[in-house]
């Protein structure tokens, strides 16, 4: 991060992370302003070990049309429709 820095990069708007720890707070430390997302997949990866195996394939169709969603209200309608 530093070194972008020392490039010129002054801004970032966003970024997406994984989970390695203190990476956020590395690049909140650089660039205060910028919002730090967790990418989706590390997100998947990380809730799925809660799950038994067995269920893994059930989840993951499930969680399909959330991560999918174009918006945020398609994302809650699929949220409700997969909790019927």
């Amino acid at each position: 991060m530093t070194d972008l820095q020392n490039r010129g990069v002054n801004d970032i708007l966003i970024t997406c992370v994984d989970a390695l720890v203190g990476f956020s707070e590395v690049i909140n430390t650089i660039y205060p302003k910028i919002a730090v997302q967790l990418c989706i997949m590390h997100q998947i990866r990380h809730s799925i070990k809660y799950v038994a195996s067995k269920h893994h394939k059930t989840l993951m169709s499930d969680l399909k049309p959330v991560y999918k969603a174009v918006s945020r209200d398609a994302e809650i309608d699929a949220l409700e429709f997969q909790s019927i």
